[in-house]
């Protein structure tokens, strides 16, 4: 099977819904509690909310770029991830633990489809995200509102943040704020860089350097 990291654009949002990825129409972290309110008692919820998560993405991506990894089975979207700045993200002033740190980048979703699970997809979604947000520079941190319970699916298991590479910043019993510092995203990359050029150094043909010549015959004219 083919993997692929791409970005998260609106028709590839559209293809998530279509194979009945959850979340694809929350708007748990998009809009604010008045604005979900206000959006509950309309005719019909379901395609609003969806529509006010295409609009979302829309701005998101005009004003800040792209938000979001795919993650592509043979061109089939299996699991996604969400990521913008706090001011991007009304919804999460409502979690105990906000706000988020004012030099992060939050994390709201990260899913992978349960026949998927266990086979690195998740944590290579979250290195696609550090990669993208390690090459913009200027971002020290992804932070995450983690979920103890495991009960929701509008909030990241804290356990699988945990081992992805999160730690605590703020606890809390069922609703902790994680952090994952991108310099060391940074290290690993350049670790991994710097194996590959030692891999590549040992398989190399190595050019033997030719004699060096004594002081005496290097004043000697040649024959």
């Amino acid at each position: 099977m083919t993997r692929r990291m791409v970005r998260l654009t609106p028709d590839r949002l559209e293809a998530l819904g279509r194979v009945g990825v959850p979340c694809h129409g929350c708007v748990r972290w998009e809009l604010d509690p008045v604005r979900r309110a206000r959006l509950d008692r309309t005719d019909d919820p379901v395609a609003g909310a969806v529509a006010e998560k295409e609009a979302w993405l829309s701005h998101v991506l005009r004003e800040w770029g792209s938000c979001g990894r795919v993650a592509l089975l043979d061109d089939a979207p299996v699991g996604y991830v969400v990521y913008a700045p706090p001011a991007f993200v009304p919804g999460a002033a409502a979690h105990p633990t906000a706000p988020v740190s004012p030099d992060a980048v939050l994390l709201t979703t990260a899913y992978v489809a349960p026949q998927h699970a266990g086979g690195g997809l998740g944590r290579a979604l979250v290195q696609a995200m550090a990669r993208d947000l390690v090459e913009r520079g200027g971002i020290r941190a992804v932070e995450a509102f983690g979920d103890t319970r495991s009960r929701g699916r509008c909030v990241v298991s804290a356990d699988f943040l945990a081992r992805v590479g999160f730690k605590t910043h703020r606890a809390h019993p069922t609703t902790p704020r994680l952090r994952m510092e991108l310099r060391s995203a940074l290290t690993w990359r350049d670790e991994v860089e710097a194996a590959v050029e030692r891999l590549v150094g040992a398989v190399r043909p190595r050019t033997s350097p030719a004699p060096a010549r004594s002081l005496r015959e290097a004043a000697t004219p040649d024959a």
